[in-house]
């Protein structure tokens, strides 16, 4: 089965082309015109990953994206002519899992694409039990779901992919440059934004109090980790 994008954009020539250059690499791409469409075709047609303009009339990419993220952990790549680092910054923090600046050549595109797509697939690749516990903090690999306590938390697919690498290596100091290789890739090694800014939101949603945080600690000038005490990984049995 074909990779399905979905491409939203109001202006017809960035669908067009987007469309085109996407279709040329084997993807299934539909299109929507506004961010009420893009909702819609989120759930009716369950893309794997969706690309997203920011500026857009009534609805716009911020806010679709938000609203995505509150029933779909689907990959999003946000597109955007704005550079100031508080619009990327926004972006991440309301969900993206990536961004692109407009005009952009399609080779950077496709590029993006792949990598996004790639580190979506590989979550699950890197699982070796079903089972993560960490204090009250529960993930289910096989579903890819995590919990805490009682309560299930809705992660994005790179927030979820930053929070297996802390509980497959907890314990263990993880830096800055180890984190964004892993999960974003090479090309992002200094990229440090990025990490803060993913990093501040997943403890917005793992942490009790995300000002004094027990799940992912930071230890000053070395990186970051999952303390190891009372971390413990279960069986599929659940045992």
């Amino acid at each position: 089965m074909s990779t399905r994008i979905l491409v939203v954009d109001d202006e017809q020539l960035y669908r067009h082309l987007l469309k085109v250059n996407l279709e040329t690499e084997g993807y299934e791409v539909s299109a929507a015109n506004d961010g009420e469409q893009a909702l819609e075709m989120v759930t009716s047609r369950q893309p794997d990953l969706v690309i997203l303009d920011v500026a857009m009339p009534r609805l716009d990419g911020f806010e679709t994206c938000e609203r995505i993220r509150q029933f779909s952990d689907v990959p999003v790549i946000m597109l955007t002519a704005r550079g100031e680092e508080q619009d990327r910054v926004h972006g991440l923090n309301v969900g993206a899992d990536d961004y692109v600046l407009k005009p952009f050549s399609a080779t950077e595109l496709v590029a993006r694409v792949r990598a996004v797509l790639r580190r979506a697939k590989s979550n699950q690749q890197m699982i070796h039990k079903r089972y993560f516990a960490h204090l009250n903090l529960r993930i289910d690999f096989a579903r890819a779901e995590v919990w805490r306590g009682e309560h299930p938390v809705y992660l994005s697919a790179t927030e979820y992919r930053l929070l297996i690498q802390f509980a497959q290596h907890a314990g263990r100091i993880l830096s800055a440059e180890e984190l964004l290789t892993a999960v974003w890739g090479e090309s992002y090694r200094e990229d440090k934004e990025i990490l803060w800014v993913s990093i501040a939101r997943l403890r917005q949603k793992l942490e009790e109090d995300p000002h004094t945080p027990l799940h992912i600690v930071t230890r000053s000038g070395l990186g970051y980790m999952m303390p190891s005490s009372d971390t413990s990984s279960i069986d599929e049995k659940g045992s």
